[in-house]
């Protein structure tokens, strides 16, 4: 037996989620079964513990798109019984059962060895919203991003993939200007070093220019919608723009000028369907690059019993950080 956030829906096509006990034939298909000690909170989590937004196939459902643990039984050559492993993506916790349950049982191609330097429970810190971040810079990066440029803007800061964005900027030392409708939040976002905040009001209003004065030398966007038309217009000749989010709508309100103009870059970001090699890279950068102290101040720790209100707060915007669930908590 083991403990899950299970997720039911009923006749009337009403969801509710609660905490139960359930045997182990009710896993999923897969070739390793993995003993979870973490999982974390994104915003998918939050439509997946809730009505769903149109992610999840099949219900009853445990969510959880991010796990960190043990590898209990294997028949995949490439894991072994006492492995520690970390899985995001693959579109678990949506269309496959997920790492809010102390097992899981995946299929082995979704699994990553845990990097050395890492405990579960900080993989599960940096989870799916790190992981992105860590994308996002990467492609930055990629595209010719270094530090002395300017400032490097990221919009929803104070969110999970924001707030690892800012610490991992502010390491390799880039000037960041972090975006946030958070008042409250400005001494928290300093703290993981970011130079400036950017008011929320500032670039949330579309507006007709299609050019405005070059600011931003990059940008990591986790927000969309009329934010991201604005930003565009305000970055400097060249530079580029990681999406990562759509917090603020999925649309975009934009003309092609930028592009045209001032040849900026508007860069996709997705982490479901990463391959192994660019994971495994990904994960070297979150050991290297995202201090463990300013990880560990990002920390909201979490239980199972925690997730239903979590998960309504993380779709209004409530949640701050990263959420760390303890599955033996």
């Amino acid at each position: 037996m083991f403990r899950a956030l299970l997720v039911e829906k009923n006749e009337e096509g009403k969801t509710s989620a609660s905490v139960q006990e359930l045997d182990d034939s009710r896993l999923p298909d897969g070739n390793v079964t993995v003993a979870v000690e973490y999982s974390g909170l994104n915003y998918k989590d939050g439509l997946c513990v809730g009505p769903g937004g149109g992610l999840v196939r099949n219900y009853p459902h445990v969510p959880g798109i991010d796990l960190a643990g043990t590898v209990e039984a294997s028949d995949d050559a490439r894991y072994s019984v006492g492995d520690k492993v970390v899985l995001t993506g693959w579109r678990v916790g949506e269309a496959h059962w997920g790492g809010y349950a102390q097992k899981a049982r995946v299929n082995g191609d979704w699994l990553v060895p845990l990097p050395d330097g890492l405990s579960t429970r900080q993989a599960m810190a940096v989870g799916t919203a790190g992981f992105t971040a860590m994308l996002a810079v990467m492609a930055l990066e990629d595209h010719g991003l270094k530090p002395g440029q300017g400032p490097v803007l990221v919009t929803g800061a104070a969110g999970g993939v924001g707030s690892v964005a800012t610490a991992v900027l502010a390491n390799l030392g880039y000037e960041v200007a972090a975006v946030t409708g958070r008042p409250e939040a400005g001494e928290y976002l300093t703290s993981l070093g970011a130079t400036q905040i950017v008011p929320r009001e500032d670039l949330n209003e579309t507006t007709k220019r299609p050019l405005e004065r070059e600011t931003w030398s990059g940008c990591v966007d986790a927000v969309g919608g009329d934010m991201l038309a604005r930003v565009l217009g305000q970055m400097n000749y060249g530079a580029s723009v990681a999406a990562v989010g759509l917090a603020g709508g999925a649309g975009l309100p934009a003309t092609v000028i930028p592009f045209l103009l001032r040849g900026v870059n508007l860069l996709g970001i997705d982490s479901v369907m990463q391959p192994f090699e660019n994971r495994v890279r990904a994960w070297g950068r979150v050991v290297s690059d995202l201090p463990l102290d300013k990880l560990e101040a990002m920390i909201q720790p979490a239980t199972l019993n925690d997730l239903p209100d979590l998960g309504r707060a993380i779709l209004k915007g409530q949640v701050k950080g990263r959420v760390v669930v303890d599955l033996n908590g």
